[in-house]
């Protein structure tokens, strides 16, 4: 090789040091850049030629040339936030974000997102984070997605109200609760003749023993009370039959103005009957723990006085033996049976159910409430009773309500959004629902180091990174959604400063080899004086 050569294979050296100066100084830059993956620098040997040499043929190299920048996509630092709506990855995957204008498809660590005035979710330049919408009706749970990932776009600033289907009550009776209601020849449906709901209040105060109200739903989101009162019978025949098991009668009823329903063309508002909506026992063995209950219903073809007990019939039961009511409170045509089709049936949960298929009642030659009368034995009971983990009892400790719950509730408008660690996108309602709105869509790559930087924290997919494969946090390869949390630079200034004291050496050598190579012609054209 040739002096001139040699000064071509140090400017080689210069040209390629001086790439990686660059790089390292765009790392550098990006410190402070949230989501920015670094960059290495691989060199690699130039071409070489063939010398003569006196141990045969030798090999001559001719400097040195730019193999690769390769990204470093190593996890960065995590920085706490107070957005909700910003968001880092905990292991591989990529956000997809789409460019509204190009329509084109973007990837990015970098979470700091946050909805515009479209209620779009977007990052900084405005490009819309991409997620697959959940199914209305999917809450707190493996969410429900549809369709292809779309852009993240808050339609449901409200939650739509849900009428009460299912209402749950567990409490304990006082076993010395005293008998305050005892009408001869119906004592265990006392109550439920004391109940005249043409006055106020329709049952007087010192007329039952315990009585609960909790607030219920109807269709509209409007709330209603719903009372139980419960009374225990404790007249002599049914004590003596009940042979140490303790029976507790119980209506279960609603403000009388606000009951919509009609039974043959008579509206209940006017009828003595009006809010009462069943009647029914509970029955404890000796220990206090429930063993079963019994329910009636007003029936739909009813005639004559609605409070007659001939009226009344064992309630139908829900698909997992639960007892079912009727509260019409829209006054809705048609709707007074639990079995008709424009009803709302409530099921009423004590913590016990019927779990025969279908659930029946024992005793079916129990018609009505009438031909139960004074006799315990012909009270319809459970055909299969079974009991719940938890459940209603009669201890010698007062009464009580240990749990209760409904679950209707009325409209709410979004209050906040949250995003968990799948990636689920909820959002927070002023009526205490959490609703799944979307889920993040991440994106993984088979060769992620052949993504084209874009620039704005931005990757694109190219030939070489192959097509994006995409799918929910925490599936697969991806990882885990971290919220209120953004993910820093992962570029690391100490090992950034050695590479550039490396570089810097590098570069200085050859210049030194161009210098040298200069000198060495200086003397050659020296020769000729």
């Amino acid at each position: 090789m040739s002096l001139q050569g040699s000064m071509y294979t140090g400017i080689s050296g210069i040209r390629a040091h001086s790439q990686a100066m660059s790089v390292i100084g765009n790392n550098l830059a990006n410190t402070s850049t949230v989501g920015f993956k670094g960059a290495r620098t691989a060199f690699e040997d130039a071409f070489y030629s063939t010398v003569n040499t006196g141990g045969g043929i030798g090999q001559v190299g001719h400097g040195t040339g730019i193999a690769s920048i390769y990204g470093d996509f190593k996890q960065g630092p995590f920085e706490p936030s107070s957005e909700a709506t910003n968001v880092a990855i905990g292991g591989e995957g990529f956000f997809k974000v789409r460019n509204p204008k190009t329509d084109q498809l973007f990837f990015t660590r970098a979470g700091n997102f946050v909805f515009n005035k479209e209620g779009v979710l977007t990052d900084p330049h405005g490009y819309a984070v991409q997620g697959w919408k959940v199914k209305e009706g999917s809450t707190n749970g493996e969410p429900n997605t549809v369709g292809s990932p779309v852009d993240i776009q808050l339609d449901r600033f409200q939650s739509p109200p849900l009428r009460t289907s299912e209402l749950t009550m567990k409490l304990n009776l006082n076993s010395k609760a005293t008998d305050k209601s005892d009408v001869p020849g119906s004592p265990f449906f006392s109550l439920h003749q004391m109940w005249n709901g043409t006055k106020n209040p329709p049952i007087a105060a010192d007329r039952y023993a315990f009585q609960n109200t909790m607030k219920v739903f109807d269709e509209s989101g409007t709330s209603h009370d719903l009372t139980i009162y419960f009374d225990p019978v404790k007249s002599d025949k049914v004590t003596s039959d009940a042979a140490g098991n303790r029976i507790f009668e119980y209506i279960v009823t609603v403000p009388p103005n606000e009951d919509g329903r009609t039974i043959n063309g008579t509206t209940l508002k006017t009828s003595s009957a009006a809010g009462l909506l069943m009647t029914g026992t509970i029955t404890f063995n000796p220990r206090g723990e429930m063993i079963g209950m019994s329910s009636f219903s007003l029936k739909g073809n009813a005639t004559g006085s609605l409070k007659d007990l001939t009226n009344w019939v064992p309630s139908p039961m829900s698909e997992n033996g639960r007892p079912i009511f009727t509260a019409n409170f829209l006054g809705k045509n048609g709707a007074s049976l639990p079995t008709s089709s424009n009803a709302n049936p409530i099921t009423l949960d004590f913590g016990m159910r019927n779990s025969s298929t279908p659930a029946s009642w024992t005793n079916a030659a129990t018609s009505n409430a009438a031909m139960v009368g004074s006799n315990l034995s012909s009270i319809p009971s459970f055909s299969s009773p079974e009991r719940d983990a938890s459940y209603s009892t009669s201890y010698d400790s007062g009464n009580t309500v240990n749990s209760q719950s409904q679950n209707g509730y009325g409209a709410g408008f979004l209050q906040a959004v949250e995003v968990n660690r799948e990636g689920v996108v909820t959002g927070r309602y002023s009526n205490g629902q959490v609703l799944d709105l979307y889920v993040l869509t991440l994106a993984s790559f088979n060769n992620q180091y052949g993504l084209r930087r874009e620039g704005g924290n931005l990757f694109s997919a190219t030939r070489d990174s192959g097509s994006a494969l995409t799918g929910r946090a925490g599936t697969g390869p991806l990882g885990s959604i971290a919220s209120n949390k953004l993910e820093q630079s992962n570029v690391d200034v100490g090992d950034e400063m050695v590479r550039m004291i490396t570089t810097q050496r590098g570069f200085q050598a050859n210049s030194k080899v161009i210098t040298t190579a200069d000198t060495l012609m200086g003397e050659l054209i020296q020769l000729k004086r």
